[in-house]
């Protein structure tokens, strides 16, 4: 399947990318690439084929929640570089439209 300069565009922009030409040009040919060898992927017969929720068989052991220390209000306090009264004092990342 052959991506052509337009559809780049319209992925790129709702991917919120930007790319010079030639750059346009080899995500092109790399994007058909792949979308060949989906293509290849249809081909296969999957007849009888139990779906995958995982590609591993590998068991995840989990731990017991357990109750343990902690520290104290103060104690957590005592390191922080900055603080105001009761609270951690952090730098501004949101900014204001208004």
């Amino acid at each position: 399947m052959k991506i052509d300069k337009e559809t780049i565009k319209k992925i790129a922009h709702l991917a919120r990318l930007e790319f010079d030409e030639s750059s346009a040009d080899k995500m092109s040919k790399d994007m058909s690439q792949i979308l060949d060898w989906v293509e290849q992927l249809n081909e296969v017969d999957t007849e009888g084929v139990e779906p995958l929720t995982t590609m591993s068989s590998e068991v995840n052991v989990m731990r017991e929640d357990k109750v343990g220390n902690h520290l104290s209000h103060k104690e957590a306090l005592k390191n922080a570089p900055k603080r105001d009264s009761e609270y951690f004092r952090v730098p501004k990342v949101l900014e204001s439209n208004e």
